[in-house]
């Protein structure tokens, strides 16, 4: 079973942007990785077309984004066309075939012993829904699987990439709803003299419970 903090599992694949090695691919870059059960479901459609009118919002955070879905290049670019017609966006990032569900496998979303014998549906795949968060070292620092019913909230993933990203710099966690810029929880481990040294000014609610501003 995969857990935060592990290795991400590495793979060679066809994508829509040509042949990739994934932890190449990645380099020094973050990386988002999201999956879906099948190609020409609905609302799958306007996540993927959402990510693509966000996806400058990842770049600017050296965070690199990638889809997988079991069905074929050539039935992900028809459906490319599909996603911009509707969604108003074009998928400029690269979508991964994965017909045979090795890397789905790979990631623990299916079973070891299941198979694609062409007649997979959006529910077989129910569990083939996915999102990775992957830092620069290739480790997975958060995981979050949707049901199929319920769209992905996207704009979570960059909160998400922006806490994960600030805390691995500083001895800080983020609170309940945080968003960019609002004020921090200083990590417990870090004394209230420490605290000072490396923040400032800080406000004590309790001996567990300190906030700060960092930049």
């Amino acid at each position: 079973m995969l857990r935060i903090n592990d290795i991400s599992p590495n793979f060679d694949a066809d994508t829509t942007n040509g042949k990739i090695n994934f932890h190449e691919w990645l380099g020094d870059s973050w990386g988002v990785l999201f999956s879906h059960p099948k190609n020409f479901t609905p609302v799958c459609t306007t996540e993927l077309g959402y990510m693509a009118k966000i996806e400058d919002e990842f770049k600017i955070r050296n965070c690199k984004i990638i889809g997988l879905s079991i069905d074929s290049l050539e039935d992900h670019k028809l459906w490319s066309k599909d996603i911009e017609e509707t969604q108003g966006a074009k998928v400029n990032y690269p979508m991964i075939s994965d017909e045979d569900l090795s890397i789905a496998k790979l990631f623990n979303m299916l079973p070891a012993d299941e198979t694609n014998d062409g007649n997979r549906t959006a529910i077989t795949n129910a569990t083939v829904r996915s999102v990775f968060l992957i830092d620069p070292d290739k480790k997975i620092r958060m995981m979050l699987t949707y049901p199929m019913t319920t769209g992905r909230n996207f704009d979570e993933i960059i909160r998400v990439l922006d806490s994960v990203q600030l805390t691995s710099r500083k001895k800080v966690a983020t609170p309940a709803n945080w968003k960019k810029d609002q004020d921090v929880i200083i990590v417990p481990a870090v004394s209230d003299e420490e605290a000072k040294e490396l923040f400032g000014d800080f406000k004590k609610i309790k001996p567990y419970l300190r906030y700060t501003k960092v930049d």
